[in-house]
């Protein structure tokens, strides 16, 4: 392929315990969730699976990967699944410091 048709792009994946950030090269026109899949990042991690997966460009959420096209510079981000509703978790940290509050 032409390189004058293609930019440079990241695809960052990450576990509690260890991230990996890919540099590849993508067509111009491709899609956030073909650079995904070019990237090989699948076969980096056991279980990941970019098909269904929730994906966002440097933290802002992307409703259709497999439409909105990526520009050059930007990073694809591959989101895991939530463990905990975010509600929740800050419920949980409230209650815990109002315990702490009132056992002092």
């Amino acid at each position: 392929m032409d390189k004058q048709n293609m930019i440079d792009v990241e695809v960052a994946y990450a576990l509690p315990d260890e991230q990996l950030i890919l540099n590849i090269q993508v067509a111009v026109g491709t899609s956030v969730f073909d650079a995904a899949k070019q990237s090989g990042i699948e076969q980096r991690f056991d279980g990941l699976c970019v098909d269904d997966t929730p994906m966002g460009i440097f933290g802002k959420a992307v409703r259709k990967p497999k439409e909105e096209i990526i520009k050059a510079g930007q990073r694809v981000e591959i989101y895991r699944p939530l463990t905990i509703d975010p509600k929740q978790a800050r419920a949980n940290r409230a209650a815990k410091a109002a315990a702490k509050k009132a056992a002092s």
